[in-house]
């Protein structure tokens, strides 16, 4: 898998303004109305992760979920990272 364009990314970023760039990473955060909500949330992206073979780096506390995308064996952003975010984006409707 190789590395995006930053151009590539910074278009995509353009039009999903929920997701920003971080430390070279694709950055997500949400607050949820409590912990069984963040918690369920996090399951759903556990199977998509599982079903796209790539898995976030995530951190949970109480309601808020932040979740970062980056293909570690790439050194980067890489089309799986846009994949998994766009799934996961689909799970906020």
């Amino acid at each position: 898998m190789s590395l995006l364009p930053e151009e590539k990314v910074t278009h995509w970023l353009t039009s999903r303004t929920a997701w920003r760039l971080e430390d070279g990473k694709l950055f997500l955060s949400l607050k949820f109305q409590d912990f069984s909500m963040a918690w369920g949330f996090m399951s759903r992206v556990a199977l998509l992760a599982e079903q796209q073979d790539h898995h976030p780096e995530w951190v949970n506390v109480y309601n808020r979920v932040d979740i970062a995308l980056v293909t570690h064996d790439a050194g980067g952003i890489t089309e799986k990272d846009l994949a998994l975010a766009e799934s996961i984006s689909g799970l906020l409707g």
